[in-house]
């Protein structure tokens, strides 16, 4: 009878400690899942670029997945689980110091975008302005130009009027030499009607070849910066059944973005997990 009782006391003890130590699993997988959701929680307020990032926290998901799933048979064998905590810490450590790189660069990126705004927008003049808009749309520089300023009626040609806006224009991306900078031309959808130009895509890329070759040749902006593309009439943001609308799409927009190399040298040093 004495073997008896020490067999079920040793029984009933090592019941209690695959007891407790499942507890205290259960206690830190719980911290892990709070830890995972905050995660969650950061990343979705990256912009598109981070997709990449997400895909890589992605794949913790399927790891805690696991976890639960390795907890739960552990449970049904009454034995003891055999989870990694420590190494789904360092998965969660390695994510936020991840995304708080990429943040950061971000920051940094955003920051530049409204000094050069507000330089750009200092210098010009009050006259300059209403034919000028200015925007910072999803961490991109947006400067549209309207064509009654910037062109010769009816022409690709740069008017006389338009050089001391480009001037100041091209002083900003000169000053900036991060960014890369894309000319992108754009009309209503009025079709031309000149023998040596087919439609509006023609037109709208001769206007932002134009501008193009104006920065290059008369500002001295460096031209391996430089991008001229068409929209011809299908970007419009007006209404173009109204003489204002058709007004407003007539335009020219410089558009100056951040290099994203230093972002694409963050994703590509995105913490795998298994």
């Amino acid at each position: 009878m004495a073997g008896v009782l020490l067999t079920s006391c040793a029984s009933k003890k090592k019941f209690n400690e695959l007891q407790t130590n499942y507890n205290s699993l259960q206690t830190q997988y719980q911290t892990a899942q709070v830890q995972l959701a905050e995660n969650r929680a950061t990343i979705k307020s990256l912009e598109d670029r981070l997709a990449e990032a997400r895909a890589a926290n992605e794949k913790l998901t399927v790891a805690y997945a696991a976890l639960q799933a390795s907890l739960d048979k552990s449970i049904q064998q009454n034995s003891e689980g055999n989870v990694n905590i420590s190494k789904l810490v360092d998965e969660i450590n390695a994510s936020n110091k991840f995304i708080k790189q990429l943040v950061e660069a971000k920051d940094r990126s955003d920051s530049l975008n409204m000094v050069l705004t507000n330089n750009l927008t200092r210098s010009l003049s009050k006259e300059e302005l209403k034919d000028v808009d200015v925007q910072v749309l999803k961490g991109v520089v947006y400067i549209s130009l309207s064509d009654n300023m910037l062109y010769k009626s009816g022409s690709y040609q740069i008017s006389d009027r338009a050089g001391e806006t480009l001037s100041k224009i091209a002083k900003i991306i000169t000053d900036y030499k991060d960014y890369d900078v894309l000319i992108e031309g754009n009309t209503d959808n009025v079709p031309i009607s000149k023998t040596n130009i087919r439609n509006n895509w023609d037109l709208a890329a001769l206007r932002a070849s134009s501008v193009v070759q104006a920065l290059q040749n008369d500002y001295g902006v460096d031209p391996k910066r430089l991008t001229a593309g068409s929209r011809g009439e299908y970007n419009p943001i007006a209404d173009n059944n109204t003489d204002a609308g058709r007004a407003r799409n007539r335009r020219t927009q410089i558009i100056i973005t951040p290099k994203l190399d230093e972002f694409m040298d963050l994703i590509g040093q995105a913490p795998e997990g298994e």
